[in-house]
């Protein structure tokens, strides 16, 4: 991994005596996929917003490609390329258009737009549709062709905002393909997701951030090892009284292990999960507390979002900050 491509210290964003980023650093490597995760209102996308310009810092340092955000936010902007959430194509032009025109907009001449456009629509899936208009697109085929344009002027940074929300999961991992190809390349991604299995299979980097505080940082792997282990998930009869009986299966576990209780289930991790269930079931039976159900899983990212921010990510927070539009704040 090379040398830190965006650097963030002590970022702060306040809309009047509210916080939408509270005091956050950390840095991505140049040519790293890096996962930003949050609830809803957590600060995801404001940070992401004000690393790409759209937002400005309350108070802080950000610098992007080496760049000052404040200082040269031009430079910064031609060196990022953005997908929002909103897919922003003319209906009524071919996807070769839209990307000529994007091209052309960007500084290219014609023809190095035109060979630009013909590079990357091969690259996302679309050279057999390229000349169909755009609105006889599918969701999918209109998502990589917005990615597509967003690489029109090679950026050395991509930020991505939710880019597979709405789409199938065959149209999710298609688009999968053609990021890990953009990335093979060299381009930086920059992502944010509400879907576990997408930051799992896609990043080598995620940051998770809650209240506009980043709670933890790490791989994938390293985040799931920090749970301490397998994952147990006991389900109990309703009449079952668990505050007794989570107080002694809290006996058997290792003093690191967590324990949690919620409805009728009952949640543990373990080191060596299949070496305890004997004992674990036999002081259940002993208790008159058999479970109606058990399973043993290898944790999940979903398990590490829940541990660290104590509710899943799709749960929403409405935590959300109200303030000017970020696009008409009058950055220069």
């Amino acid at each position: 991994m090379s040398a830190p491509i965006i650097g963030v210290e002590h970022l702060v964003k306040r809309y009047g005596s509210a916080s939408a980023v509270e005091d956050i650093s950390f840095t991505v490597a140049g040519g790293d996929f890096f996962g930003f995760l949050g609830p809803n209102g957590a600060g995801k996308t404001t940070t992401m917003r004000i690393l790409a310009t759209l937002l400005r810092p309350t108070s802080g340092s950000v610098r992007v490609a080496g760049f000052d955000i404040e200082r040269r936010p031009q430079d910064v902007r031609r060196t990022i390329g953005f997908a929002m959430q909103e897919i922003s194509l003319d209906n009524l032009a071919s996807g070769y258009e839209n990307l000529q025109l994007l091209g052309v907009l960007y500084g290219l001449s014609p023809r190095q737009a035109r060979a630009r456009a013909g590079e990357l629509l091969e690259l996302v899936g679309l050279s057999q549709v390229a000349h169909r208009w755009v609105n006889q697109y599918s969701g999918g085929m209109r998502r990589r062709l917005d990615l597509a344009g967003t690489l029109m002027h090679r950026p050395r940074i991509l930020f991505l905002d939710e880019p597979t929300q709405g789409l199938d999961p065959r149209a999710r991992r298609t688009l999968w393909d053609a990021l890990r190809e953009f990335n093979r390349e060299g381009t930086t991604i920059f992502l944010t997701t509400h879907y576990m299995e997408e930051a799992d299979a896609l990043c080598r980097t995620l940051a998770i951030i809650d209240h506009g505080q980043i709670v933890r940082q790490g791989t994938p792997a390293d985040l799931k090892a920090g749970l301490g282990g397998d994952l147990v998930t006991l389900q109990f009869a309703p009449e079952t009284g668990l505050e007794k009986v989570s107080g002694s299966i809290r006996e058997l576990l290792e003093p690191e292990a967590a324990l949690s209780v919620q409805d009728h289930q009952i949640r543990l991790t373990h080191s060596r999960a299949g070496a305890m269930l004997p004992r674990l079931i036999q002081r259940l039976s002993d208790l008159g507390a058999a479970p109606v159900a058990l399973s043993i899983a290898q944790p999940t990212l979903e398990d590490v979002f829940v541990r660290l921010v104590g509710r899943s990510i799709l749960e929403d927070d409405t935590a959300l900050v109200t303030g000017r539009d970020p696009f008409v704040e009058g950055w220069r």
